[in-house]
């Protein structure tokens, strides 16, 4: 149980000893909520008393008076606003206007609380109050979860677009003042690696693409029966240049049959992605096995590999975005960290999820288990 804080600023000691005991024992709970809330209250008879105990502690909430001694409500308000401070204000005064009413709600008020009140009114409005306070504290999660996510698209993609165009402009400039010959075959190597650094930035900017593409784009008229097997040759065929380069024998052993009601291209992104992980993270001369199956209400996409394998810290940091795992093995390895949350977001979409087995210098196992439709 979380508690909140309310502070509650009124020159009657009688009201204020009131709001304590009625909300003492108060809960506030709504199916949507992780957890119920409590409340913690404190008092002030002045706006002055009130503005030293927010400077302190700023309150969750706060229940304030109008007609005050001293500064009054309005002006307590106003500072408030002043200051950006993240309170939740409402204000308890018998002598509610509609022009106070007006003037309170462009300073910040959220409620009206109308004196005198009952038990039952103002554990309603506190009720509505806590529903407030759960709503902005989870908008602004959001907010700061998508602050997070731009900064990260953005340190890696300057990152690692930068390296290798930088290397890119370095070899032109070798073959533009002809440092290892005048011949074409002087810069084979260099042409090698130039092509390896094309390919890395595009696979980058695909991933970026598929990220874009499963947080915006509505799935709804795009869903069509899929048969998993040709999905899965068209990704083997993707697959078998690279697998070739590195030795690594690929094979599929599932069933022949399998439909499910998707959009074909989210099922190459998952196929995709793990058959090239399988291959990239892998060691010379290992293997490759994908299956596909239908099993009573669930579909399953499975991909085993003989690679280099995981620990369980690694696999922990796994699914997470622009993570990649980093280590002696995987050393030079190139990879935008997307591919898996990727996949991990497609098989959420639908209803389904995906399953890790991984064991250092053995191999891994990825499982995508999704509900049949």
């Amino acid at each position: 149980m979380e508690t909140l804080s309310i502070l509650v600023v009124d020159d009657e000691a009688g009201i204020r000893s009131g709001v304590k005991r009625i909300l003492s024992r108060h809960t506030v709970s709504f199916p949507f909520m992780d957890d119920d809330y409590a409340f913690d209250c404190r008092e002030a008879a002045t706006g002055e008393e009130a503005l030293a105990l927010i400077d302190a502690d700023p309150p969750d909430i706060l229940l304030l008076d109008n007609k005050l001694p001293g500064i009054s409500g309005m002006e307590v308000l106003e500072i408030i606003q002043q200051r950006k401070l993240d309170i939740i204000v409402a204000m308890i005064t018998s002598y509610a206007s509609l022009e106070i009413a007006v003037r309170a709600t462009d300073d910040g008020a959220w409620d009206f609380i109308p004196k005198p009140f009952t038990p039952a009114e103002l554990k309603a409005s506190i009720d509505l109050i806590t529903k407030q306070f759960f709503l902005r504290r989870i908008t602004r999660k959001m907010k700061e979860e998508g602050k997070k996510i731009r900064y990260q698209f953005l340190s890696v993609l300057s990152h690692e677009l930068k390296s290798p165009l930088n290397a890119l402009e370095g070899y032109l400039h070798m073959m533009k003042d002809r440092e290892l010959g005048e011949g074409l075959k002087d810069y084979d190597q260099v042409l090698d690696r130039s092509i390896q650094r094309i390919k890395g930035m595009r696979s980058l900017i695909m991933d970026l693409l598929d990220f874009t593409k499963i947080r915006l784009e509505k799935k709804e008229d795009k869903i069509e029966k899929v048969n998993l097997r040709e999905r899965a040759n068209l990704a083997l065929s993707t697959i078998t240049p690279l697998a070739i380069q590195r030795n690594i024998s690929v094979r599929y052993s599932g069933e022949d049959r399998v439909y499910y009601n998707a959009d074909p291209s989210d099922l190459d992104i998952i196929l995709n992605n793990l058959l090239s992980n399988a291959v990239k993270y892998n060691r010379e001369g290992g293997s490759v096995d994908l299956s596909v199956s239908g099993k009573g209400e669930e579909i399953e996409i499975v991909v085993r590999d003989t690679g280099i394998g995981m620990n369980e810290e690694e696999i922990s940091q796994l699914f997470k975005e622009f993570v990649r795992i980093r280590n002696t093995r995987t050393r030079g390895i190139a990879g935008s960290g997307l591919g898996l949350s990727i996949v991990s977001k497609i098989a959420e979409l639908y209803g389904g999820h995906i399953q890790v087995k991984s064991k250092p210098d053995e191999g891994s196992e990825f499982r995508v288990i999704l509900p049949s439709s």
